[in-house]
């Protein structure tokens, strides 16, 4: 009996044992996928951990991480919390957390958390260095050397404090203390172009042209491929009066990023001075790339300041005209000697003016801020699914769910596949075969094997006429997109069993691709979607809202919900209508819904984030898309990135 006992808590052990290990391996497969680019994939793995360790804070801390990387930074503050929550102690998830808040530019609440990790780490450069970037933010540039300064003590050959702290000494006018640090970054790390280049600016503020040059070519020379180097360099030139050398730079800088506005306005100035053509055009995009350099709006706004200056002396004429005679000779008086002292001033303004525009200049060279905020990753090269929130996607709603089928055993490893009763007791009379299914995916490739359970079909509604076979074969029909016979079967299906919420849920599907259809051939938009800018659904093609009678529609999922309140897709299908006929605040009471009955229904958590970023809501919307994301439907980021950041 004990040997028995024994073996038993031996066996127990090593399955013990064996779950770590596997937790383990998740963990380290979700870091290197981190390490390599690949958020999304690395936030299915801790997803897995916290699953089956939900108490683990490195797990929340790591998909964080991850969500961070992909801009999510409402997500990823949510799991910092949950981290913080599980222990309180945890430097790397306040400093994490800071980092996220100082993105979102909540800047105090992201010192606050670096001076909470500091209270616990207080040996870390980094977190100093992070710091002090949140309060050169906040043009606290005393604080932010402090911070800098505090980082050198720990580490004296820190290139990110220095670097930084060269920054703040230029901001504060300090440029020769600012060469100092620069000077030791190169000596620490003799082929750093970023402190070749902001040395170079440095110099131009000093008017050190010739050194500028040098180190704007040793920025280049290390590395080809910044932008940001050549625009300066041409900026150099410009100033040496090599317009066709500066234009060749700004040529460079143009090809390494189009959508640099200070290069197409430089060029533009460039090829001003030489009368070459295209410098209007230059003129052009610069403004519509940054209004900062939209002349036409300057000119506008410093005429308004002059007409306000003039009518202000009207007045002031006006008043001094209605005192007494002697009182208006002395006030022409004084008025000829205004206007002497206008016209030194207006001289005055126009240094001035031309001053403020050559810092304009000046500051049209840009630093490099080293800046340590950055995840700790080992990005070398980008995966198909690394960095998905910058890849350009059309912005839907998820479609609708739909009765699909694949061959028995067959598994859809395109999407999750959510499990529901009323689906399984069908899948139960059928013997399982066909495999029926809920999804929201293109069925198009399986059309041969609809067609073949069609006629499977037929036989069976030819032995037997019952409820079930009517649906079915009604199902197939409107996979194979014909909705006449589809309807003719579901009808009848209800007809036979009125209690069957299904053939209700399926005859409200088939409806709304018959109108679907009729919109097409009308001409007007097929597909469902939400434009954050533009009204909710369809629209004609001059513009006037097109009314479809979806009425039917909601009629039949209501009635499938009343006999089966559970079936979270109804909600979900009623809602994506609801959107459509822009009664929104009732969609989202339906995606409630839906959500409180499938608490991992990413689809749902995508089309409520869609529409509550619609309603002016972008923090809802911002943790609805990142749980989104989480779950699998990694555009959200995408949409993150554009209207929530």
């Amino acid at each position: 009996m004990k040997r028995t006992i024994f073996i038993i808590l031996l066996l127990a052990t090593v399955f013990q044992s064996q779950a770590q290990l596997n937790i383990n391996h998740y963990i380290r497969v979700g870091r290197t996928r981190i390490s390599i680019g690949n958020y999304t994939g690395a936030i299915e793995y801790f997803n897995i951990v916290i699953k089956f360790k939900p108490y683990l804070a490195e797990a929340y801390l790591y998909r964080g991480s991850a969500k961070h990387s992909l801009e999510d930074y409402r997500g990823a503050i949510r799991d910092y919390n949950k981290a913080i929550e599980i222990k309180p102690f945890y430097p790397r998830a306040y400093n994490n957390r800071g980092m996220a808040y100082h993105n979102l530019k909540k800047y105090d609440k992201a010192i606050l958390d670096y001076n909470k990790a500091l209270e616990f780490n207080p040996d870390d450069e980094n977190i100093y260095n992070n710091r002090g970037i949140a309060k050169l933010a906040q043009k606290d540039l005393e604080g932010a050397i402090e911070d800098y300064n505090l980082a050198l003590k720990v580490n004296p050959k820190s290139t990110y404090a220095l670097m930084n702290r060269s920054n703040a000494k230029i901001v504060k006018g300090d440029v020769k203390g600012a060469i100092k640090d620069l000077n030791k970054v190169i000596v620490i790390r003799p082929h750093y172009a970023a402190a070749y280049l902001n040395r170079g600016l440095a110099r131009f503020e000093l008017e050190d042209y010739a050194s500028a040059l040098r180190d704007y070519d040793q920025s280049i020379k290390f590395d080809p491929k910044s932008a940001l180097a050549f625009n300066n360099r041409g900026i150099v030139k410009h100033k040496l009066e090599d317009y066709s050398s500066a234009i060749m730079d700004y040529d460079m800088a143009l090809r390494l990023n189009p959508e640099m506005a200070s290069a197409y306005f430089n060029r533009a100035m460039a090829r001003e001075i030489l009368k070459r053509p295209g410098f209007e055009n230059d003129y052009k995009i610069a403004a519509q790339l940054n209004p900062k350099f939209d002349l036409k709006s300057r000119r506008v706004d410093a005429e308004k300041l002059a007409q306000q200056k003039q009518n202000k002396q009207q007045n002031q004429k006006q008043a001094q005209q209605s005192q007494n005679t002697n009182q208006q000779q002395t006030a022409q008086k004084n008025s000829n000697q205004q206007k002497s002292t206008n016209a030194l001033a207006q001289n005055s303004d126009d240094k001035k003016e031309e001053t403020t525009e050559k810092r304009k200049r000046r500051s049209r060279v840009n630093l490099i801020i080293e800046d340590s905020r950055n995840l700790p990753t080992e990005e070398e090269e980008e995966v198909d699914d690394g960095r998905i929130q910058n890849k350009n996607i059309v912005i839907d709603l998820q479609p609708l769910f739909i009765i699909s089928a694949f061959e028995k055993n067959d598994v859809d490893y395109d999407r999750f596949q959510y499990y529901n009763q009323a689906i399984d007791d069908l899948n139960a009379i059928n013997n399982f075969n066909p495999w029926l299914t809920l999804s929201n995916k293109s069925v198009d490739t399986y059309q041969d094997i609809f067609e073949n359970f069609i006629l499977f079909f037929n036989e069976k509604i030819a032995v037997q006429e019952n409820s079930s076979n009517y649906l079915n074969r009604g199902i197939f029909y409107s996979l194979m997109k014909k909705y006449n016979e589809s309807l003719n079967d579901l009808n009848r299906s209800i007809e036979l069993d009125k209690k069957n919420g299904i053939s209700y849920f399926a005859r409200a599907n088939c409806r709304y691709k018959m109108l679907e259809q009729v919109a097409n051939i009308s001409g007007s938009q097929a597909n469902v979607s939400i434009s954050i800018a533009q009204k909710i659904g369809e629209t004609e093609s001059d513009g006037s809202q097109l009314t479809m009678d979806y009425s039917q529609v909601l009629d039949d999922y209501e009635i499938a919900l009343f006999q089966n309140p559970d079936f979270f897709f109804g909600y979900y299908n009623r809602a994506f209508i609801k959107l459509r006929l822009g009664e929104y605040k009732s969609a989202i009471e339906d995606l409630n819904h839906a959500l409180e009955l499938e608490p991992e229904f990413a689809e749902a958590y995508f089309n409520r984030g869609l529409t509550k970023i619609y309603l002016d809501d972008l923090e809802g919307g911002a943790l609805d898309l990142s749980r989104a994301g989480e779950l699998g439907i990694s555009g959200a980021y995408n949409i993150i990135k554009r209207y929530c950041n």
